[in-house]
């Protein structure tokens, strides 16, 4: 894989060509100041000071060291801050807040490349889903996903030249609370070819899927020679989408072929297989058959896994179909 193929998947690199046939973005440069005291991990993580504090959080003092993140005694919180005084993006801060507000007040922060999925545990709300700076920068301090954007960008590439991109950027996108997980996509293309569309939330069951597959395929066909053949540039790219209930396809993102990229219901090997006659679609085709796996869960890379959600209960259900398989094995 060639950088330049990496490159192109970055948000900032795509979405202004394809911004009509996805979800409504802000895209804002990062300062390098920032992106610092994102990867900055020599002492406690504090929150920035704002310039508008009405939606600040409580600032939190982070030793990532700690077992325990967010206990601190009672009167050394003071000591702390003087220590390690707060650093301040008050440009930054303000186009974020302008940025949030044009999209309606709530947004999902991505960098050039991933988003914070492994955070979502430590925001206010329990999701990726932000109202002011303060939650985007503890999200981006938090998550560890990010590394890869920040840090290792092109360690897949042959041509590897640099360990990150020159500049990065800050996506938000407006959020969607009413996204159905069924109906996101993972497409596959080789050669300029789609060759192959996975369900993208593979640890569950939707029969609507098997009633409207072939349906659901020929939409995805038609959007990818409509829309996505000719403008965008690689030649071997994934990219995922999510189906309206109107029938629109909208794009979420673009992968780089292997590396990184999770092929879900396929294998790299059977999608880099022979030329295929037709453009095969997978799916979750009976309860048995799904896959555990955190990072390709619902809309957004976000799975909630508290006691009594989705992720739990599937979990529980496997747990007392693996006993009963058992005993039935025992009887026999």
């Amino acid at each position: 894989m060639k950088r330049e193929e990496v490159d192109m998947c970055q948000i900032q690199e795509w979405y202004p060509k394809f911004k009509s046939s996805s979800f409504k973005t802000q895209i804002l440069q990062l300062p390098e100041t920032f992106v610092d005291y994102l990867i900055d991990d020599t002492g406690p993580f504090v929150l920035p000071a704002l310039v508008v504090d009405e939606d600040a959080l409580p600032n939190r003092v982070r030793n990532p060291a700690d077992e325990d993140d967010f206990e601190v005694s009672e009167g050394s919180e003071d000591d702390e801050s003087e220590r390690f005084p707060p650093p301040a993006f008050p440009d930054l801060e303000m186009k974020v807040r302008e940025s949030i507000e044009s999209l309606g007040g709530a947004v999902f922060p991505k960098l050039n490349w991933s988003s914070p999925k492994d955070a979502a545990w430590i925001s206010p709300n329990g999701s990726l889903r932000c109202t002011s700076f303060s939650e985007i920068a503890l999200l981006l301090h938090s998550s560890d996903s990010l590394t890869h954007d920040l840090c290792h960008a092109y360690d897949s590439c042959s041509d590897k030249t640099a360990s990150r991109p020159e500049n990065f950027f800050l996506a938000l996108r407006k959020w969607q609370a009413a996204l159905r997980p069924e109906m996101e996509f993972r497409c596959f293309v080789r050669t300029r070819r789609l060759v192959g569309i996975s369900q993208r939330e593979v640890t569950t069951f939707y029969p609507v899927l098997l009633e409207r597959k072939d349906e659901l395929r020929e939409l995805m066909e038609e959007f990818f020679d409509g829309r996505v053949k000719e403008a965008f540039p690689s030649e071997n790219y994934a990219f995922d989408v999510y189906v309206t209930k109107e029938g629109w396809v909208k794009i979420i993102d673009f992968n780089t072929w292997g590396a990184s990229t999770l092929p879900l219901l396929f294998s790299w090997e059977e999608l880099e297989a022979e030329e295929r006659e037709a453009v095969e679609m997978r799916v979750v085709d009976s309860r048995c058959g799904v896959r555990p796996g955190l990072k390709t869960a619902v809309p957004y890379d976000y799975v909630d896994t508290a006691p009594g959600s989705g992720w739990d209960q599937f979990m529980r259900k496997a747990d007392e179909e693996l006993r009963r398989q058992k005993g039935e094995s025992a009887g026999a």
